[in-house]
């Protein structure tokens, strides 16, 4: 290699370094710029994120919003002196009002424009926001993604290795969109994450109402992606509810709109929300399960007491299958027809079906549904023990002819104005064979967890009809669950005194309230009350 190539190759090693010098240079300059215009970018879009959520927020609870810029705006222009004696007028005033409302018994008027939105909000924010997410950690009432791995530190000096907490993301976790606050429940509505359904709070429901720290709690779905979590803190139905006296408005002048109606809103107890429950008696008969003790007897004679101008006036029938010769004996007057051997009841049936006949023969082809008169009074069978004659008395083929019997009349009765009660206490499909032709049940305090099942179905154990928790104090409480009725709803019925039974007695003989010694009354007014404030 001479000298020339050698200092040739110098000058263009020293180019090229030249080169990449200026080009390393620029590059750096390049990376530099799109550096901080990525910064800058990203710092726009967080902060168009947190903005974009901050409205949201402030929208979305647009309650509390108002009352923060009210109590800033009157900080800023009165000073925090002021502000402190106005919030304190505020509370003595709330004190104060409160206080008139339970000396005059006017709570309900106090809870509608004050009370439920104060307790509403403040379940919210003290109570469920801070906690639940939690809560639906412990029940596994979260999401967690599908290739998740479970990252286990082993410890030689423990015995057992120790997995470490994660916390799952926001959009695992079930997000609580309002919180409503009633005298006795709180409502908390939920929206749900992708891999929840409804079933899964269904089945979570007793250990929500563990996690609350109450004694019941239901889930409804409102919407698809929407459930409402019901904690009851107050149970309503621990005290005996009377039933009221009779009635002693004359029904003559009725209408048959107006008797259709009555029929079809008796009055028979209170709900678990505080306000009065009404079964209807006519378009469906009604099947009452429930251990010995638990309180029938209440679902029999009260909506009777309710209807008693009815009855006396000729609209209802009332007949009465007693195979105890107990129950039902009592009240016998009442009654139109009674039968306590499966002979009688076999006549009395054959006599129920015959009349139903002749009604539809005199109204076939010109209306669907046989309006209740004096003449085509509503047919009404209360069926005591009905697995007794059913499953346990008499001879076998005795038994299939009387639920032949009652079959004919449960499936042909609806629309002709007959209309049959069933009371059993073992609510097995062996014991009461028709049982499936009761399209209203009502299950009162049972043995089993199974028997919930049989007579409200498969799902209302789930959904919160824990009848098989009703304790022995509690007579004449139980679950509706079934037609006209999307989630279990918790009742009591009325109580009805052996005086009342008496004077029902005689009242439907003829006889004044007055002379029996009872006091007459109406019946009280469905209470319209709110379910509760928003938060």
């Amino acid at each position: 290699m001479t000298t020339t190539t050698l200092i040739v190759l110098a000058l263009g090693l020293g180019v090229a370094g030249w080169v990449l010098h200026k080009v390393g240079h620029v590059l750096i300059q390049v990376l530099e710029a799109l550096a901080v215009i990525a910064a800058m970018f990203t710092a726009l879009w967080l902060a168009a994120k947190g903005l974009c959520r901050a409205v949201r927020w402030l929208v979305r609870h647009w309650r509390t919003t108002l009352t923060v810029l009210a109590v800033t705006a009157l900080w800023v222009l009165v000073g925090w002196r002021w502000l402190a004696i106005g919030l304190s007028w505020a509370v003595e005033i709330l004190g104060v009002w409160w206080l008139v409302a339970w000396r005059i018994e006017a709570l309900a008027f106090f809870d509608y424009w004050a009370g439920r939105h104060l307790r509403g909000w403040w379940q919210r924010w003290i109570i469920y926001a801070p906690r639940m997410p939690r809560w639906f950690r412990a029940c596994r009432l979260t999401v967690t993604e599908p290739g998740e791995t479970v990252t286990i530190n082993v410890n030689p000096f423990r015995k057992t290795g120790l997995a470490p907490r994660v916390k799952p993301r926001r959009d695992q976790v079930p997000r609580i969109t309002g919180v409503r606050s009633g005298a006795s429940w709180d409502e908390v509505r939920v929206k749900l994450v992708a891999g929840l359904t409804p079933e899964d709070f269904d089945a979570a429901a007793r250990a929500l109402a563990v996690a609350r720290g109450v004694a019941r709690c239901q889930v409804r779905e409102l919407a698809p992606d929407v459930v409402s979590i019901d904690f009851q803190r107050r149970n309503l139905l621990a005290d005996r509810i009377v039933c009221p006296a009779l009635i002693s408005v004359p029904s003559s002048d009725l209408t048959p709109m107006e008797l259709s109606a009555a029929l079809g809103r008796v009055w028979s107890g209170r709900t678990e929300y505080g306000v009065d429950w009404y079964q209807p008696l006519t378009g469906g008969h009604t099947l009452y399960a429930g251990s010995t003790g638990a309180g029938k007897n209440s679902f029999t004679w009260c909506p009777l007491v309710s209807i008693a101008h009815l009855i006396r006036d000729g609209y209802v029938r009332v007949s009465a299958i007693d195979p105890k010769g107990m129950e039902l004996a009592y009240g016998r007057g009442i009654f139109h027809r009674y039968a306590v051997t499966s002979k009688d009841a076999m006549a009395l049936l054959d006599e129920l079906i015959d009349g139903m006949n002749a009604r539809k023969t005199a109204n076939a082809g010109r209306v669907r549904t046989v309006p209740i008169t004096k003449e085509n009074p509503l047919e009404l069978l209360e069926f005591d023990e009905i697995g007794a004659l059913l499953r346990y008395i008499g001879d076998r083929k005795t038994r299939d002819a009387l639920t032949d019997r009652v079959s004919i009349l449960t499936t042909q009765g609806r629309a002709l104005g007959y209309t049959v009660r069933g009371y059993v206490q073992e609510p097995t499909k062996d014991t009461v064979p028709v049982r499936d032709l009761f399209p209203r049940r009502v299950c009162l305090r049972v043995a089993a967890k199974s028997h919930v099942a049989m007579v409200l179905g498969d799902n209302a154990y789930d959904r919160g009809a824990w009848a098989n928790r009703i304790g022995e104090s509690e007579a004449g409480v139980g679950y509706l669950f079934g037609e006209g009725v999307r989630e279990p709803l918790r009742v009591r019925a009325g109580w009805v005194s052996d005086d009342q039974i008496k004077a029902l007695e005689a009242f439907v003989a003829g006889a004044t309230a007055s002379a029996t010694g009872g006091q007459v009354l109406t019946l009280p007014a469905p209470a319209q009350r709110p379910a509760g404030g928003v938060a």
